[in-house]
């Protein structure tokens, strides 16, 4: 297997963003919340299992799982929440390590929202990575991206690990509450580390 590290961080945090960079630069990036779209889009490998396990509301007129509606369903009951990632979970894990097996870069970033919510990250990842920003500045984002407000946003972040809790698991933190040139510095160097340990690892 190659040089695998697990990018993290809170919602709004820049995940996509220092993805992006990383990519530039000649790492592999498989994302866990693209293959979960992927899965969950119409004709997606997920949609007859949450057809049958959420019922036709949870289905779109276009054949997608109707995301808006889920995610209300899911941050309103634990219960349907944990419902949905059992079903969803194994499926991103598995595509994702196929992709990480195939991938064909000197080391892979694996994008993954809930890394350190689910058990034992490090058995499948040789670094953690969050991306860290204050919590108000999350929720700046998320209101300016998606059109959701503040107490769904709220809401989604309390369903996530804490934020002192992340950054006591991280191995390494890029501060994104600044520029987007300050984050990409901060990628710049982590790149140059990550080769080092990438051939070290080999």
């Amino acid at each position: 297997m190659p040089f695998v590290v697990g990018l993290t961080g809170g919602i709004g945090s820049g995940k996509s963003a220092a993805a992006e960079e990383f990519a530039r630069l000649g790492a592999a990036v498989v994302d866990a919340d693209a293959i979960a779209h992927e899965l969950t889009a119409a004709g997606g490998r997920a949609i007859p299992d949450i057809r049958r396990a959420f019922g036709e509301d949870a289905i779109g007129a276009d054949g997608a799982m109707d995301r808006a509606r889920m995610r209300a369903r899911v941050f309103a009951d634990a219960g349907e929440r944990a419902r949905l990632e059992a079903l969803l979970h194994p499926m991103i894990r598995a595509e994702s390590e196929r992709r990480t097996a195939a991938a064909a870069a000197p080391y892979v970033i694996q994008v993954v929202p809930l890394l350190l919510e689910s058990p034992e990250p490090r058995r499948r990842v040789a670094r953690v990575l969050v991306v860290d920003c204050p919590e108000a500045t999350q929720i700046e984002r998320v209101r300016r991206r998606s059109g959701l407000d503040e107490a769904e946003v709220r809401r989604i972040l309390a369903a996530q690990i804490a934020r002192n809790a992340r950054r006591a698991a991280a191995d390494d933190i890029i501060d994104n509450s600044g520029s987007i040139d300050a984050l990409h510095k901060q990628v710049a160097a982590l790149h140059g580390r990550y080769l080092q340990m990438a051939r070290a690892h080999e």
